[in-house]
């Protein structure tokens, strides 16, 4: 359950990530942050996708590790823009909004499951 919706939200922040970049060139005149902050912010949900199609709960783990490490790659990337004054307060708050909840989503789903490899459910057939 928790995937799908992470899912959803990815892309939908994807789109969001797209749309400040093409802001950032067209208004602000700003191309060198604004590539970091749209290969970082649109990586995170294409590594998450990746990981539905994983070959082992490892593979599942790793390819969500690395969405979890480009979304807090694209946290620093926001704030950066935000304290050099290309993102309002209020820009700011609503993207980094979204981005935290995503981050939420990802640590959870990557934590979950680490504790099910480490404690696969027990067998209660051998009795």
């Amino acid at each position: 359950m928790t995937e799908g919706i992470t899912q959803v939200k990815c892309m939908d922040f994807a789109v969001r990530i797209v749309n400040l970049c093409r802001h950032l060139c067209d208004e602000k005149r700003e191309y060198i942050l604004s590539r970091q902050l749209l290969r970082s912010g649109t990586g995170a949900g294409a590594n998450f996708r990746e990981a539905k199609y994983a070959q082992s709960s490892a593979d599942f783990i790793s390819k969500c590790s690395i969405a979890l490490k480009e979304i807090a790659e694209t946290e620093y990337w926001l704030e950066l823009l935000h304290r050099t004054d290309y993102l309002t307060e209020k820009e700011y708050a609503s993207i980094q909004n979204d981005c935290s909840e995503i981050v939420r989503l990802l640590t959870s789903i990557v934590n979950t499951s680490k504790r099910k490899i480490a404690n696969p459910p027990s067998d209660s057939n051998n009795c």
